[in-house]
């Protein structure tokens, strides 16, 4: 399920369950959509990922890539280590800002850091 949000200036996309070729057939309207809304800011909020595979991973890409040619800048927060990593493969992880201070509802809960690996630390 993935639900937009929008303010004056930031697109929110809240995504949970999987990212992945099963869901793939709904990117292209969501995509439209957050074009569409024209914000500097899209903040994409993974906590609620459970599976991100190389098509999710293209889908979170295409998003980035245009918020970047129109002048903004797309947040990844709440991001598993391993969905870093399939962007770190896919060599987009530098498209994306890391959010490392956002703790998800259950990480703050447990004490527990959302994102242990920020854009600019080495794998």
């Amino acid at each position: 399920m993935i639900e937009i949000a929008t303010s004056a200036a930031t697109t929110t996309l809240v995504i949970a369950g999987d990212l992945d070729l099963a869901e793939r057939d709904q990117f292209p309207e969501i995509a439209a959509r957050v074009v569409g809304l024209r914000r500097q800011l899209l903040v994409i909020d993974m906590c609620d990922v459970t599976f991100m595979d190389s098509t999710g991973a293209a889908f979170l890409i295409s998003l980035a890539d245009a918020s970047r040619k129109r002048g903004g800048a797309t947040v990844l927060r709440g991001a598993d280590p391993r969905d870093l990593f399939v962007l770190e493969i896919c060599g987009a992880l530098e498209l994306f800002r890391i959010d490392a201070e956002h703790r998800c509802a259950e990480d703050a809960a447990d004490g527990e850091p959302a994102v242990t690996q920020d854009a600019s630390s080495p794998a």
